[in-house]
């Protein structure tokens, strides 16, 4: 979940994922074998008395000469193998006990009790030894006394943000004994109902005395009984994940993202081809076919004057054969506003419609994947059409056969008409002029002149005819074929990051579920 998180959520979030895992890791490596009871408590709620009564010593009395307990103290039932956990701790002042040791002597190896500062300390040191201990030991076992026990410090700043831990938590209402048990009662059941309030219910509170040793037996076997279950450090790590796990879920949408379909990348391959000017190039390719289809088989004696119109597709740069297909580039205006706010627009639609149910931050995060490239996309599109084969070069088959025909239209008109030139100048001369042959009354030169002219019109006519068509089947084709080059660049630049960006999505709000579900 570290890596999935990192460079999307808050800083701050993150920073107590990471804190929380690290912490599950160091204590996964330590020894399985030891339960570590942290108390804590108020000044004055007697935490180090309590730790005497039930050790049946006056160790904590060492550490607790001054107002307050100054450095962390354990009390340890089988010493062996706690020393790394300690080490981790930070914990110095240990004191090993008899394995006959009172209330918690028997069947309790492998248990560790850890005198704390007092959490209200005036000593900043103090808290923030109580801070760290807190986010560190398996059970968390608060001290409080009838004077104290609904502190605002304790609730607000440990108890409330502690509220997934209820499993790992003890109560002890110290000082019972100045209590009558009509007000024991009452104090115990309002104690009971503001943790319940602050979502620890279930939680038992122990009413004890330290000096008269009332209601320590309880107490003790409940201590007894999870360090015999061995389970506490599995469980506070496991409330740890679920706290954190429950910090992230604002995070996390309803449910899962969908990977965009084919519909959807298509309608953004379509947007963007109109964005880069494929209708454009698709025109360019109409008219340059047309022109020299009219070059090819216009009527010889006009089909000159098409040379003086330039090709279309020369003024896009899109007929060069001296340039690698990898380098070329259109001439068409890349990045002008029109065409930024075209890309842009379709880019958003895909975006939104990709980000579906998502929240922030995933669905800026996603929105990004999709605009974050837009000169690479814009630059990935020129050079797609401009690498596109348009079939530019190949010339249509029925082209050499028109010439073919024009020419010998042209043929018929010229010899007719050197025919009757001949025959003119003969007469201008006072040469004897033969009769021209005729057929059907008309003669021949007459006929070959009108015969050529006819049909060349003719033939440049089913010429032009057959080359709007065939000009148009070829923009079909050239659009097809332009529109697969910018649906191969909409799929690289923008769909697979954001295809990308959703899986890492959806496997955020898995590893979320799979943290939950250790509550």
């Amino acid at each position: 979940m570290r890596g999935l998180a990192e460079g999307r959520l808050p800083d701050e979030r993150v920073q107590g994922l990471f804190g929380v895992l690290d912490r599950a890791s160091s204590r996964r490596s330590l020894s399985a074998d030891h339960t570590v009871i942290g108390i804590f408590g108020p000044t004055g709620s007697g935490k180090s008395s309590l730790i005497n009564a039930l050790s049946g010593t006056e160790v904590a009395r060492v550490a607790a000469r001054r107002p307050t307990t100054s450095k962390p103290l354990a009390v340890v039932w089988g010493a062996e193998g706690s020393g790394p956990l300690l080490d981790w701790l930070e914990v110095d002042e240990r004191h090993e006990m008899p394995a006959d040791a009172a209330l918690l002597g028997s069947d309790t190896g492998g248990l560790i009790l850890l005198d704390l500062p007092d959490f209200d300390s005036t000593a900043a040191a103090h808290r923030t030894i109580v801070e760290r201990m807190s986010g560190q030991v398996d059970v968390l076992l608060w001290v409080v006394d009838p004077q104290k026990y609904a502190d605002a410090a304790l609730h607000h700043d440990f108890l409330a943000p502690l509220a997934s831990h209820g499993a790992v938590t003890l109560v002890a209402l110290n000082q019972a004994d100045r209590l009558s048990g009509r007000q024991q009662e009452q104090v115990t059941a309002s104690l009971s109902g503001i943790l319940a309030e602050e979502g620890l219910r279930g939680v038992r509170v122990f009413p004890v005395s330290a000096r008269t040793r009332d209601g320590l037996e309880d107490l003790a076997g409940a201590i007894r009984q999870i360090a015999g279950r061995k389970q506490a450090a599995n469980a506070r790590l496991a409330a740890d994940v679920a706290a954190a796990s429950t910090q992230l879920a604002p995070f996390a949408g309803p449910e899962d993202l969908p990977i965009p379909g084919k519909a959807a990348q298509s309608d953004l391959s379509a947007r963007l081809a109109a964005a880069a000017g494929v209708d454009a190039v698709v025109d360019a390719v109409v008219r340059s076919y047309r022109r020299d289809a009219h070059a090819a088989t216009g009527w010889p004696v006009t089909r000159w004057l098409g040379s003086f119109r330039s090709d279309p597709l020369r003024r896009l740069n899109l007929r060069r054969s001296d340039v690698d297909a990898a380098l070329r580039r259109t001439s068409m205006p890349s990045g002008a506003p029109a065409q930024r706010a075209r890309v842009d627009q379709a880019l958003r639609t895909f975006a939104d419609t990709a980000a579906g149910s998502s929240v922030e931050p995933w669905r800026s995060a996603i929105r990004s994947a999709a605009r974050g490239t837009v000169p690479t996309l814009l630059d990935g599109l020129d050079q797609a059409l401009a690498g596109t084969n348009l079939d530019t070069g190949r010339r249509s088959w029925w082209w050499p056969l028109v010439g073919l025909l024009q020419w010998l239209a042209l043929a018929a008109l010229v010899i007719g008409l050197g025919w009757l030139g001949v025959m003119a100048a003969m007469g201008f001369l006072q040469f004897n002029v033969p009769d021209a042959p005729s057929v059907e009354g008309f003669p021949v030169p007459t006929l070959l002149i009108a015969g050529g002219v006819a049909a060349g019109i003719l033939l440049a006519v089913l010429a032009s005819v057959i080359a709007r068509f065939a000009a148009k089947a070829r923009g079909r084709k050239a659009r097809r074929r332009l529109r697969a080059a910018c649906a191969k660049v909409a799929e690289t630049v923008v769909a697979q990051p954001v295809t990308d960006e959703i899986r890492r999505y959806n496997d955020f709000r898995g590893a979320l579920a799979a943290a939950a579900r250790t509550k």
